[in-house]
């Protein structure tokens, strides 16, 4: 085996991470993690999501187009569209076409908050988007990509891949956060325990045309042992076995996650 190649990835890595923990945090960032407006609950996540040092490592500004992939219960939506809407760029929600309507409702529910939004749609079956290709500036997904790997259907990843990268302009960047299976462990673990392996996702980035630009260790947990009974759910802050061992999975908090970035070449 020729080992040179993966002995220049490490070293790359390496470098890609260490600049990633002394990374600037820009003032805007900052100061929308910072505002009262977020939920309580929230707030309480960012010593386990380090949602400033996250969007700063992928390059977010305000006055960007921004998606994000399924956003959820809106976590990351109550950071990211206030702070858009004061640069004067734009949020959109991307989801599939089957929970369109919980995002709408969402994004009605908290306009108060989130300011003006867009959602769009993705047809997994197929990869076709809502979303006009080459227009968006940063697509980012926060453990989202276990889901579209515990799909029934091989090709819902592969497709939602493809989406982002006709989504992106040239120069675009996607980011993504998930939890970490550690590559020595069975990749069967990826289709029922949550957690997947950074490789996996390398794979399906650069199958859709994208280059990996960089790598964070900013949200790696050391704690966490990647073998739960109930797998990622086990951990805070789901806690599915409520208070079986709950003081166990608290101390460990939440996952272990990877933190990488991607380039759709220009």
């Amino acid at each position: 085996m020729n080992r040179l190649p993966l002995a220049l990835a490490s070293v790359a890595v390496i470098a890609s991470a260490a600049w990633a923990q002394q990374v600037r945090v820009p003032k805007e960032i900052a100061a929308v993690v910072a505002s009262p407006t977020r939920t309580p609950a929230n707030v309480q996540r960012d010593r386990h999501r380090h949602p400033a040092e996250t969007l700063a490592f992928f390059g977010v500004r305000p006055n960007q187009t921004v998606v994000e992939f399924s956003p959820g219960s809106g976590w990351y939506t109550e950071i990211l569209a206030p702070m858009v809407n004061k640069g004067r760029g734009q949020y959109v929600a991307l989801v599939s076409t089957a929970g369109a309507d919980r995002a709408r409702k969402l994004m009605a529910d908290k306009a108060a908050v989130f300011g003006p939004t867009r959602v769009e749609t993705v047809d997994f079956a197929t990869g076709a988007s809502t979303m006009s290709a080459g227009t968006a500036d940063v697509i980012l997904t926060f453990r989202n990509v276990h889901n579209l790997l515990m799909q029934a259907d091989p090709a819902v990843a592969g497709n939602a891949f493809k989406a982002f990268h006709a989504a992106l302009k040239p120069g675009g960047v996607l980011g993504v956060v998930d939890h970490r299976l550690p590559e020595e462990m069975d990749t069967a673990k990826e289709k029922t325990s949550g957690y997947i392996k950074r490789s996996t996702v390398v794979r399906l980035a650069e199958q859709a045309g994208f280059r990996l630009a960089g790598e964070s260790n900013v949200n790696r947990n050391p704690r966490d042992t990647h073998d739960h009974p109930e797998g990622v759910w086990t951990l805070p802050p789901t806690l599915r076995l409520k208070d079986v061992d709950r003081a166990k999975y608290e101390a460990i908090g939440e996952s272990d996650r990877f933190t990488l970035k991607f380039v759709k070449p220009r």
